[in-house]
C-alpha cells in the first residue's frame, strides 16, 4: 500500500507540474509580460501608498503577501532546495529560477481573480479564492471544482510536514544527549518519543495563540515575523558565501550550464532523458516551494483591503520572486559553496545544517535552527487560514472552529509519528488543487487583461 500511495503522489504530480509550469507561459504569453513592468508599484503599494481602510477586505497588502509568504517560505526552502541539489545539483536551481519567473505571472492572474470576484461566506464576510472565483464568475456548471478545490485545501494545508520537519531540526541541531533523544512512552500500546511529544505540544500552545484570533491576528504576526526570519537567512548565507567568495562566480555560471548538461544529476531520466528529469526535479522542487497555482497565495490576497484587483494581483507576483529567487536560491548557493552536496552524502535538512556547520560552526547550526523555526512556525499559522476558509466555503463559518482544534490536534501528531503514507495523501491532496485553479484562471484570463488595462490607463503618470 505504501508504495502504491507512493506512485500515486508521483504520477498525480507529474501532470500537475506540466500544467503549472506550461499553464504559467501561457499566462506570460498571453498577457505579453506587461505586469513585469509594475513590479516598483507593487513595491509602492506594499509600503501603504494605496492602502483605504475603507476598502472592502480585512488585512492590508502587506499583510496579505507576508501571510501568503508565512506558507511558501517554509522547511521546503530549507530541507527542499537540499533535496533537489542533492538529486540534481546545481542545475537543478535553474529551472526552479524558471519555475519562479513564470510562476509569477500565474499568481498575477490568480490573485487578480480572487479581489474581481469575491464572495460573502455565511457570516456575510468578504472572501476571496479559487473557490469564490469558480462560484462568482463560472456559475453552477463548475461548481464541482469549487468542492473539489475545498476539500483538498482541507487535507492539502493540515502543518503534519512541518510539523514533522521543524521537530527534527530541533533535535538534530538542540538535542545531543542519546538519552533525552531515546525516551519513550506508550500510548495505546503505541511508543512515543517524549521528546517529540513535548516540542510538538509547545509548537501546538504557540500556533493557538496565533490562529484563534483570525486572518487578522495571523496576518499582523506574519507581517512581524515573515520580514524578521528572511533577514537572519539572509545574513545567515551572506557570511558563508563571503568566506567563499571566489567560488561564487563560477557556481553561479556551473548552475546555468549544468542546467542543459545535467552532469550531476542522479534521478531517473524523464522527459526523454537526464535533462528532462532534471528540469523535473527542478519545476517539482520549486513548485513545492512556491505554491504558484496552487491557489494559496489567492486565498491570502483575496482578503485584501482593495477595491482594485490588479494591485493584488501585482503584489502576489512578488512572492515567488521572494520565495524561489531569494530564498531557495541563498540555500542553494550555501550547500554549493560549501561543497557538502559533493562530499557530505547527506539530504534534506540534514545536507543545510551541514553546510552551515561547515562554514560557521555551532552559530552556524544556531542560526539555521533559528531559520527554520520562524520558517516552520509561521508556515503553521498560515496553512490554518487556507483549511478553514476551505471548510467554512462547504459548510458555513461556524464548522471552521472546529477545523481549527482539529488542525492544531495534527500538529501533535505530525511531530510525534513518522508517517510516509500519510504526508504522501497530503501531497496528492495539495497537487490536486492546481487543477481547479488554473482551469478558472485559463477561463477567465481575458477578463484580467481587460482589468488589467483599465487600471494602468487610469493610474498612468500616478505609477
Amino acid at each position: 500500500m505504501s508504495d502504491f500511495i507512493s506512485n500515486l503522489a508521483t504520477n498525480v504530480w507529474t501532470p500537475v507540474l506540466f500544467l503549472l509550469i506550461l499553464g504559467g507561459v501561457f499566462f506570460l504569453l498571453y498577457s505579453r509580460f506587461v505586469q513585469y513592468q509594475y513590479l516598483g508599484h507593487a513595491i509602492r503599494i506594499l509600503r501603504g501608498k494605496y492602502n483605504n481602510p475603507n476598502d472592502p477586505g480585512q488585512i492590508n497588502a502587506y499583510e496579505a503577501l507576508s501571510t501568503a509568504l508565512a506558507s511558501t517560505v517554509g522547511m521546503g526552502n530549507i530541507a527542499g532546495v537540499a533535496a533537489a541539489i542533492s538529486i540534481g545539483g546545481p542545475g537543478a536551481l535553474f529551472w526552479m529560477w524558471v519555475a519562479a519567473f513564470v510562476g509569477m505571472s500565474t499568481n498575477f492572474f490568480t490573485s487578480t481573480l480572487s479581489v474581481m470576484y469575491r464572495g460573502k461566506d455565511s457570516a456575510g464576510v468578504i472572501q476571496g479564492g479559487p473557490m469564490y472565483v469558480i462560484r462568482e464568475a463560472l456559475g453552477k456548471p463548475w461548481y464541482p471544482l469549487a468542492v473539489i478545490f475545498c476539500l483538498c485545501a482541507m487535507i492539502g494545508c493540515l502543518p503534519i510536514f512541518q510539523a514533522n520537519q521543524l521537530t527534527q531540526v530541533i533535535i538534530d541541531i538542540g538535542f545531543s544527549e542519546t538519552a533525552i533523544t531515546k525516551s519513550q512512552f506508550n500510548f495505546v500500546g503505541y511508543p512515543v518519543s517524549t521528546l517529540k511529544f513535548i516540542i510538538g505540544s509547545i509548537l501546538t500552545i504557540i500556533s493557538a495563540i496565533v490562529i484563534v484570533g483570525g486572518i487578522q491576528r495571523i496576518g499582523r504576526w506574519a507581517g512581524k515575523m515573515v520580514p524578521l526570519m528572511i533577514v537572519i537567512y539572509f545574513f545567515s548565507v551572506l557570511a558563508i558565501l563571503v568566506l567563499h567568495i571566489t567560488e561564487v562566480p563560477r557556481l553561479l555560471w556551473m548552475v546555468v550550464t549544468d542546467a542543459f548538461a545535467a552532469n550531476h544529476y542522479h534521478g531517473e531520466p524523464a522527459l526523454g532523458g537526464l535533462v528532462g528529469g532534471l528540469i523535473v526535479a527542478g519545476v517539482r522542487r520549486a513548485s513545492f516551494s512556491n505554491e504558484a497555482g496552487i491557489g494559496t497565495a489567492p486565498m491570502a490576497l483575496g482578503a485584501s483591503k482593495s477595491s482594485e484587483p490588479i494591485r493584488e494581483g501585482l503584489v502576489s507576483m512578488m512572492s515567488p520572486a521572494i520565495d524561489t529567487l531569494v530564498v531557495c536560491t541563498l540555500t542553494a548557493l550555501a550547500i554549493l559553496a560549501t561543497g557538502v552536496w559533493q562530499t557530505s552524502g547527506a539530504d534534506g535538512v540534514t545536507l543545510t545544517a551541514t553546510a552551515f556547520e561547515s562554514s560557521l560552526g555551532s552559530v552556524g547550526k544556531l542560526l539555521l535552527l533559528i531559520s527554520a523555526f520562524f520558517f516552520a512556525i509561521t508556515s503553521l499559522f498560515s496553512y490554518s487560514y487556507y483549511g478553514n476558509k476551505a471548510i467554512s466555503f462547504l459548510v458555513g463559518v461556524k464548522a471552521g472552529r472546529y477545523y481549527d482544534y482539529f488542525y492544531l490536534a495534527t500538529i501533535v501528531i505530525g511531530a510525534v509519528a513518522s508517517m510516509k503514507d500519510v504526508m504522501n495523501v497530503i501531497d496528492i491532496a495539495y497537487a490536486i488543487m492546481a487543477f481547479p485553479t488554473m482551469i478558472s484562471g485559463f477561463i477567465l484570463a481575458p477578463r484580467v487583461m481587460k482589468e488589467a488595462k483599465s487600471y494602468f490607463a487610469r493610474m498612468k503618470g500616478n505609477l
